[in-house]
């Protein structure tokens, strides 16, 4: 189910083909989580999990959000980013708020996410440094 929000001149769609997997790219390659990823590994990311774009009705994709989730019980949101000129108008955290308003996206029993630098944005929407760190284990490449 694709979902719309708008905050002119702005609008986030979660619709994948108003994804711009170029301009998606192109940040996620320069950030510091993701630097240097392949254009066809975002290509397959975006293929498999629920993407929200960040729209200005003039410059294009501006930002963007990505959710890795089976929409019943868990969701990793990864990948968040509002471009540099955009920033310092709210807008992550209306994207933020979309996310985590989006219909099917409601009830998970768990929400997931990593971040360098934004915890205070995240912490404004439920989000908590691990409860009980010993229980979490991850595997690197």
């Amino acid at each position: 189910m694709n979902a719309a929000w708008r905050r002119a001149p702005y609008r986030i769609s979660t619709d994948p083909a108003e994804l711009d997997p170029a301009a998606i790219h192109a940040y996620l390659t320069r950030s510091y989580w993701a630097r240097g990823v392949s254009r066809e590994v975002v290509e397959r990311s975006l293929g498999h999990s629920l993407g929200f774009a960040l729209l200005h009705e003039s410059a294009g994709q501006v930002g963007f959000a990505r959710v890795v989730t089976d929409r019943s019980t868990f969701a990793y949101l990864a990948d968040v980013y509002v471009l540099e000129e955009h920033r310092g108008r709210g807008l992550g955290a209306w994207l933020i708020e979309c996310v985590r308003a989006h219909a099917e996206l409601q009830g998970l029993r768990r929400w997931m996410l990593v971040t360098e630098d934004a915890h205070g944005l995240y912490r404004r929407f439920g989000f908590a440094a691990l409860a009980h760190p010993e229980r979490h284990m991850e595997a690197s490449r």
